[in-house]
């Protein structure tokens, strides 16, 4: 990026305003370009797993009860630790975070439910809930949390981490998304298109994994 831009300061002189023009239109476009290649996820109108999730959706579009701008990860890890806490147990429907709260186990769909309703009630806007592969060799999948901030992203996992992971340090090789869902919107994870059959397949089983 800054050969580039040294290039094109040296190719202007002297600075005409056309060229000025030029040179900024091309730094614009490569900024769009650099900020589309950050997205990691594509818009959609439906995933496999839309049905199955028919109870948790009200919590999943329901929008941030108070403008909280500063939830700190000791916070969330509090949340974490509290939901970790709870014994794992597979459960044929999403629960509610109420049913979680109350119940003797919840699965990995329902803690990572929980804590979403708990990080929007507080104010967080910038999470979603993902369903994915924890790791490549994965043979079901799974369910966590990606929270950004305007430091990092993290991922939050209550089935299996008993804090914030920052998203950076994991690499490509573990939380693997598919699918993510926040404030009533829905999306696919970018670069899975390959892997969209499969997806389709996979959305017909529970998300059932806590490994």
């Amino acid at each position: 990026m800054v050969i580039i831009i040294i290039m094109v300061t040296i190719s202007i002189r002297p600075y005409s305003l056309r060229k000025i023009t030029l040179a900024g239109l091309i730094l614009f476009c490569l900024s769009c370009l650099s900020a589309f290649a950050q997205s990691n996820y594509i818009s959609v109108s439906s995933t496999p797993y839309d049905r199955q999730m028919t109870r948790i959706r009200p919590i999943l579009a329901s929008p941030a009860r108070h403008k909280e701008k500063n939830i700190s990860v000791a916070l969330v890890n509090h949340w974490i630790w509290d939901l970790r806490a709870i014994p794992y147990g597979f459960s044929m429907d999403w629960k509610t975070p109420e049913e979680v709260q109350s119940g003797m186990f919840a699965d990995c769909k329902g803690k990572a439910v929980a804590l979403y309703n708990a990080m929007r009630s507080r104010g967080a806007g910038d999470v979603r809930l993902v369903i994915g592969k924890r790791l490549p060799t994965s043979r079901k999948t799974h369910a966590w949390l990606e929270w950004s901030t305007a430091g990092d992203t993290y991922v939050l996992d209550p089935t299996i981490n008993w804090a914030a992971c920052r998203a950076d340090r994991l690499g490509r090789s573990a939380y693997i998304p598919l699918y993510a869902y926040a404030g009533g919107q829905k999306f696919r994870a970018a670069g899975t298109s390959t892997l969209y059959a499969k997806n389709q397949f996979l959305g017909a089983q529970r998300v059932a994994s806590r490994l």
